[in-house]
């Protein structure tokens, strides 16, 4: 389950911009073509906060369509399948993928309340 990972690179970056303090929400937008299960990420992201001392973050996805322009045709349209970047109007494999690779924590609510994220008292 690359999921798990994908929370603890998340965690990762959330602890550096969030400097000590209180992290509230993460919100990470993810592409269609990451092949990411939302739930399972969701799932494994109650399970990493726990352990990195951030217990009343929550995690709100954003989920980002897949969208290519066709080189063949000129063509640009949504893509339905992860499995599957063809242009679906004229079948050419030659596509430039326009959006839905994204994988990246785009914000952040932190509050002055300070963490306990190194297992050490700040005050």
């Amino acid at each position: 389950m690359h999921e798990l990972s994908l929370c603890a690179a998340i965690v990762s970056v959330v602890k550096k911009h969030a400097d000590g303090r209180h992290v509230d929400v993460v919100r990470v937008r993810v592409g269609a073509l990451r092949q990411v299960v939302p739930e399972s990420l969701l799932f494994c992201w109650t399970l990493v906060r726990e352990s990195e001392d951030m217990p009343d973050a929550e995690l709100e996805l954003e989920c980002v369509g897949a969208e290519v322009r066709c080189r063949a045709c000129g063509r640009q349209s949504e893509i339905t399948s992860a499995w599957s970047i063809w242009c679906p109007v004229c079948d050419s494999p030659d596509v430039e993928v326009l959006r839905g690779n994204e994988f990246l924590v785009a914000s952040m609510d932190v509050s002055e309340k300070v963490s306990n994220m190194n297992g050490c008292q700040h005050g």
